[in-house]
C-alpha cells in the first residue's frame, strides 16, 4: 500500500524539532511511507521518506491555504497514485486533498478535540465531514467527541486507532532509580506547569534528598521563545527548587524518564491523549496524571489519578508518594501493565488494520 502522510503546519520532522505527532508518525511509519511536511533544517526522522513542501507566494491568500497548495504539489511531484493519503489534525487539509485527489481515499487521524476544529465545530459539520473522508481517533475520549450528537449509524465509521510507544524488556527498580519529581510536556498552563512548581513548593520538605525538574519549552525544538507563561514562572520555580531545563531531545527525555522515581503529569484541560503518561509507566516510572479527557482510560489503575487542583491535594499525592517506596514500586508494575496495551506492535498493527479498511467499500 502506497502511503502518504500529511504533517500539520507546524509541526517539524526532525530529530531535533518535532512534537508528539511527528513522533507517533514516525513511529507508525512503514519504510515506504511518504511523509509531507514543511521544509526542515535538520535530519529527518527515520520513519518512513521525509519530503518537504515548500510554502510558496501563489496563490494569494492565508499561510494555511498556501501550505495546502504546497502539499498538493509535493505529492503529485514525489508521490504520484497513493493508494491512500492520511492526513492528521486538520478537517480543513483533509476536505481539500479530497478534491484535489477526488479518487484517493483520505483518512484524517485525530489527535486533538474536533469541536475545536474547523469544519468539525458542530455535529452537522461533522456529519459532512464523514461524507467526504475516513475519520480514525487516537483515543476513545476524542472518538466520542466526534461521534457527540451524530446519529448512531455514524459509529462505523469513526476508527479508533491509538498512539503507542516501546515499552522496555526490563526497567530500573525503585531502589535504583533516582529521587527525581519530574515534569515533562509544554510548559504552558493547558498542561498544569505553574501547578506542578506550586505542588513541589508544598511538598518538598516532606521528604529531603528529593529534587523536583521540568523538562520542556512552549514549542518542541531547541530555542524556543521564552514566553510570557515561561517568563512569569521561572522565578516562582526557582523559589520552590524547581529545576527548569528547557526543551530537551525526546531521546533524553525518555532517558530521564528511566531514571526518576516519578513522573508528574498535572494537566488542566481534557487532555486529547497522554503520550508523556504512556511513556511514564513503560520506563517503569510511578506516575501521577490528572484524570482530564482520555488520561483516565488510558492511565486506569497504571497511574495515580490526583485533580490538579486544588493543588493541596496534589502536593499530598506527591508527599506520599515521594515516602513509600513499596507504593512507587507497585505503581511502576502496574503502569508498564498497562503500558504494554498500547505497545507499538499493537498501535502499528491497529493504524495499518484502519488504513486497509479505508480502500474498501464503506460499511
Amino acid at each position: 500500500m502506497k502511503v502518504v502522510t500529511v504533517l500539520p503546519r507546524r509541526e517539524g520532522y526532525a530529530t531535533d524539532a518535532t512534537g508528539a505527532i511527528g513522533l507517533q508518525v514516525t513511529a507508525m511509519a512503514r519504510p515506504d511511507d511518504v511523509i509531507v511536511g514543511v521544509p526542515i533544517t535538520g535530519t529527518p526522522l527515520p520513519g518512513g521518506h521525509f519530503v518537504p513542501a515548500p510554502i510558496g507566494i501563489w496563490p494569494p491568500g492565508s499561510t494555511l491555504w498556501r501550505y495546502a497548495h504546497a502539499v498538493a504539489r509535493a505529492i503529485r511531484r514525489h508521490a504520484a497514485s497513493p493508494d491512500l493519503i492520511e492526513v492528521h489534525n486538520r478537517p480543513d487539509m483533509a476536505l481539500f486533498l479530497g478534491r484535489r485527489f477526488p479518487s484517493v481515499p483520505i483518512l484524517l487521524v485525530l489527535h486533538n478535540d474536533p469541536q475545536g476544529m474547523r469544519f468539525a465545530r458542530t455535529p452537522r459539520a461533522r456529519h459532512a465531514l464523514l461524507r467526504r473522508v475516513r475519520v480514525a481517533a487516537v483515543s476513545h475520549w476524542l472518538r466520542e467527541r466526534f461521534l457527540e450528537g451524530l446519529p448512531p449509524h455514524c459509529a462505523g465509521d469513526v476508527a479508533f486507532s491509538p498512539n503507542g510507544t516501546t515499552v522496555p524488556a526490563t526497567c530500573l527498580p525503585d531502589s535504583g532509580r533516582e529521587r527525581v519529581v519530574m515534569f515533562a510536556g509544554r510548559v504552558v498552563a493547558d498542561k498544569g506547569a505553574d501547578l506542578f512548581v506550586q505542588a513541589w513548593a508544598m511538598a518538598r520538605h516532606a521528604c529531603p534528598g528529593w529534587r523536583a525538574v521540568m523538562y520542556g519549552a512552549d514549542r518542541f525544538f531547541a530555542g524556543a521563545d521564552e514566553t510570557p507563561f515561561i517568563a512569569a514562572l521561572r522565578p516562582q520555580a526557582e523559589a520552590a527548587g524547581v529545576e527548569m531545563l528547557g526543551y530537551r531531545p525526546h531521546a533524553d527525555v525518555l532517558a530521564a524518564m528511566g531514571r526518576a522515581a516519578i513522573m508528574v503529569m498535572p494537566v488542566r484541560w481534557a487532555e486529547p491523549f497522554g503520550v508523556s503518561a504512556l511513556e511514564a509507566m513503560a520506563a517503569g516510572t510511578a506516575l501521577i496524571a490528572s484524570p482530564n479527557g482520555a488520561l483516565a482510560r488510558l492511565v486506569g489503575d497504571g497511574g495515580l489519578l490526583v485533580s490538579p487542583t486544588p493543588v493541596e491535594g496534589l502536593a499530598r499525592a506527591m508527599s506520599d508518594l515521594m515516602a513509600s517506596s513499596p507504593a512507587r514500586a507497585a505503581l511502576s508494575a502496574r503502569g508498564r501493565e498497562q503500558a504494554r496495551r498500547y505497545d507499538l506492535s499493537r498501535t502499528r498493527a491497529i493504524r495499518w488494520q484502519v488504513r486497509a479498511a479505508c480502500l474498501g467499500p464503506r460499511a
